[in-house]
Parts: C-alpha cells; structure tokens; sequence
C-alpha cells in the first residue's frame, strides 16, 4: 500500500513570517548551537531566550570532545579556548582505601583528549556573537513565550511576551530548545518517561588554593560521595545525597555538614568556614527522562526539551550540541526550499533516540554500582571490579567523549 506523503509543513506559508523560517526557543547549547547552525546555512532564524542574560548558577560547563570538534570542524575552536578554561584529563574516584583512575582521556585520538572546563555562559554567548554576524540571524532577549500559535492543525509559531507587550514569532518550524522544565513541552501536550535516579546533588563553592589539584575527583567516604570541580580560583563542589533527603540534611545542620565535608575532603578543612547559610547551598532535584515523540507537525523538541540526563557523565551539553547538529543536517535543505514535513522532524529523533538511550543506560548502570553503593552507609564501598580493567574502563571514555558515534555536521 502506498503511503502518503508527509504534508508540506512550510504550506502554512500564508500564515507565517516571511521573514524567519525557523522559530528556536530557548538559548541554551541546544538553541545557541543550533541557531548558528542555520544562520551559517543561510536560513533566517529567530532565538527567543527568556532571560536578558546566558549566566545561571550551577549550569553544565564541560564541552567534551565531540563538542570541541565541532568547533574545530567551523574553525572556532582555537578562539574559543581562547576564553578562561582549564583542561580536564583525568576522572579519578578516592575511598578510603584506595585511588583509581576512572577515565583517562589523554589516549583518545582527537585533537581535543581533554574535557573543557568552561563557564556555560561564555560558551552560548560566544556562540551568540558568532550568530549574530550573519543578518538572516536575530536574537530576542527577555522573550517569555506564553503559548504555541496553532493553524490547520500546524504550529506555525508561538506568542510570547517582553517588557515592551506581546509579540508574536511565526514560522514554517519552531524547536523547542527550551530545557529540563519546557513549557513547549507542556503546551504541545507531551509528557516523558521518566526514570528515578537514587540521588541529589547539593552544589556549592569554596576558595581554591594555587597548589590544589586539577583533575575531576570522586569521593567516597562512609556513605557520602563528593564531586570536585575545579573553576579558576574556586571549586564546584556536589555533595550527592540520597534522593529527596535535603530537608534531613538540613536538619542534622550545617556543623554535621562540614564534619561530612572533612572526612571527604580533608585538604579543605581551612576552608570549610566559608560556608556560613544554606543559601550558598543550591539543591539539585536529579532526574533523567526522555520523549517517546519528539515532534508535532510544526514542532520539534530537542535538548534537555526531550529527554533530561542525569548528572553522571555531564554528557547534558554534549547531548544537546549532537542534537542540533542533527537538527541543522536534516532540516537546513527543506527549511531552505521551504518543504519541511513532518517526516523531516521525526527524521531526527529516529537518528538521536538510539544513542540516548545507550547514554542513560550508562548513567543508570553507574548510579547503580557506584552512586547508589556510595550512599549506602550501612554496607563498606569496594570499587567495582570492571572499573580496575583498562580495556573495560576505556568503553565509558569513549562514550562520554564522543557519545554512541560521532556527529558531523554535512558542509
């Protein structure tokens, strides 16, 4: 039986903004990068992020391989590391017992065998200025979409409000870019899968001394587990806890979490002063997820939009950049000939949903046999066994890098 072809979503023509033919709501890595990614093609493109500014608090700032080398592949990479950053090479994980290393990146063959560390602001709003030298590119700051503009069953585009009123974006497409919380989600009508991981992370900072260590730590102590980030002149610390018990760590108080803190991390016992209130502490409610349809006619949902990753790894940008480079692959043609279908946007889910998939199994995997043991105080930790076999122990390296294969972006 024959099938019907997909209908012409940029048909709504009549309906939409001549002058911009995709809509990317939200200005995070998915819909910075994917911005500049259809800019550079030639397609006019508007970026509505809801804030006036790139810089939160507590966001993801490593850009792993794969990421690097598609700036590299646009011949950004050497400005772009030109920004402050510093080099992650190794992961290790500490007990009490022991020290291992837990992924070693200097063997990967890439120009980048390293994690950038680097503040997720300066990374979209360099990205941002890229885009912004293309004039078919337009970014609207402060733009709080309201709702999903609907006509003959398409969504040509969405209205959203600013300090100065209401306004509107159409558009043959609009993608939702718009994270862990998408309110396109919400008013397209999709809900996720969801998975619960056994943990919250608590983030905070704390003074770094010029002749502490570098590489990212683990630490494992009697039922705690601390992550060490290293940030320039301070640290990013994740105390991880059983999920849902920050109100009883708070109520133990902040002395019980310092003496915690000490045992982790002796070496920063001079420092421990420094965090006086619970407000310097940001709890982070871990949650992993993903969508069974990623798309509507009209819309597509990409990013932390369609599926949400845990911590573990911190393969959430990496994941995003991957899916719009996907995006801008498969839509850049159409959007420019003006016949996207409907089968265009599921196009990239098929291509993207495997390799999510593999990736949260990991995650799910390693909450299981490390994080999950790690918080257990009524049992000792011993470090599994596959991760003291090198030719195991590259697998994940390999994965958090690159992901399930690497993305190139078609020229």
């Amino acid at each position: 039986m024959a099938v019907s072809p997909s209908p012409t979503l940029a048909d709504s023509s009549g309906s939409t903004d001549s002058n911009c033919q995709c809509c990317v709501v939200g200005g995070g890595p998915a819909g910075v990068v994917l911005s500049f990614l259809l800019a550079r093609r030639g397609v006019a493109v508007t970026l509505l992020e809801a804030h006036q500014d790139f810089d939160r608090d507590f966001r993801g700032d490593t850009l792993h391989p794969s990421t690097m080398e598609l700036m590299d592949q646009l011949g950004l990479a050497d400005a772009l590391l030109e920004l402050p950053h510093t080099k992650l090479r190794t992961v290790s994980m500490q007990t009490p017992s022991e020290t291992i290393t837990f992924a070693d990146f200097n063997g990967l063959k890439s120009r980048f065998p390293f994690i950038v560390l680097m503040p997720q602001s300066e990374f979209l709003k360099f990205l941002a200025d890229e885009a912004a030298k293309y004039p078919n590119f337009k970014l609207i700051m402060g733009a709080n979409v309201q709702e999903l503009i609907h006509e003959d069953g398409l969504c040509v585009g969405v209205k959203y409000r600013t300090a100065e009123g209401s306004e509107e974006c159409r558009a043959p497409v609009t993608v939702a870019c718009d994270g862990r919380f998408s309110k396109l989600r919400k008013l397209a009508g999709l809900t996720p899968v969801k998975t619960a991981p056994p943990m919250d992370v608590l983030w905070f900072r704390m003074p770094r001394n010029p002749d502490d260590g570098v590489d990212l730590t683990f630490r494992i102590n009697n039922g705690h587990m601390l992550v060490m980030l290293e940030r320039g002149d301070h640290w990013q610390l994740g105390y991880l806890i059983i999920k849902g018990s920050f109100h009883d760590v708070r109520e133990q108080g902040l002395e019980k979490f310092r003496e915690s803190m000490a045992a982790l991390a002796p070496e920063l016992v001079d420092r421990l002063e420094t965090i006086t209130d619970w407000k310097q502490i940001t709890p982070l409610n871990v949650e992993a997820s993903r969508l069974t349809q990623w798309s509507k006619p009209g819309l597509l949902l990409i990013g932390d939009a369609a599926h949400v990753m845990s911590p573990v790894g911190g393969v959430g940008i990496n994941y995003a950049v991957q899916d719009a480079i996907e995006t801008a692959n498969v839509l850049s043609e159409p959007l420019l000939k003006g016949n996207v279908t409907t089968a265009d946007l599921d196009l990239v889910r098929k291509h993207r949903e495997f390799p999510t998939k593999v990736i949260q199994r990991f995650q799910e995997v390693i909450q299981k046999r490390i994080v999950q043991a790690g918080l257990d105080d009524s049992q000792t930790f011993h470090t599994p066994w596959f991760l003291k076999l090198p030719i195991i122990r590259n697998l994940p390296v390999r994965l958090i890098a690159f992901g399930v294969k690497r993305s190139q972006l078609k020229q």
